[in-house]
């Protein structure tokens, strides 16, 4: 009589089922053109006759994640052989209305008091390939592209408070190489 093998199944808890985002690639062409693929799958403009561009780049994120109701891992390829990764999270779904209520009219965007980052770019070059990069005042991290470049966008808000009084600089320091710039990023 053989013996009965346990029965296997591809059935995982959903705590044990790894997260998979999905990974759009966004390719600049030398003119501004953007070809977007999203898991290896072309994602074409909304027109037939129109192209993505970079204009048209936060229309695209909207497109691809679906008004940011869904996390994706976005890479951006530059047509000077630079790449950049970042993730670009969901937002917190709006919570349920109550049965009987109508709909809350969305507020416009003038109504917001949210703070709109004032951004300064601080770059470096002579760092590793892709090594991690300390941004001072500590505020960020970021990583070296395959050339050893870098860039830091850092909201100028997170800055005024820190450096008030002080110098007004910004370091970069590369955690491998040693490499350090020092930039000074307020007027």
């Amino acid at each position: 009589m053989a013996s009965k093998k346990p029965r296997r199944t591809t059935w995982q808890d959903p705590a044990e089922t790894p997260v998979l985002l999905p990974h759009v690639v966004v390719t600049v062409a030398e003119n501004g053109t953007l070809n977007v693929s999203v898991d290896g799958t072309p994602f074409p403009p909304p027109q037939q006759d129109s192209a993505w561009t970079r204009s048209t780049f936060g229309p695209l994120l909207d497109s691809v994640t679906q008004d940011r109701t869904i996390a994706v891992r976005i890479e951006v390829r530059e047509s000077d052989g630079s790449v950049f990764t970042d993730l670009i999270r969901a937002r917190k779904p709006a919570p349920p209305q109550p049965a009987g209520t109508e709909p809350r009219e969305p507020r416009s965007k003038r109504t917001k008091t949210k703070h709109m980052p004032e951004l300064v770019e601080v770059t470096g070059e002579g760092f590793v390939p892709g090594e991690d990069i300390s941004v001072a005042v500590v505020v960020a991290h970021t990583d070296a592209t395959g050339t050893g470049r870098t860039r830091a966008l850092i909201d100028t808000g997170h800055l005024a408070p820190v450096l008030a009084g002080g110098t007004g600089e910004v370091v970069l320091l590369g955690r491998v190489s040693g490499t350090l710039h020092i930039r000074r990023v307020l007027r």
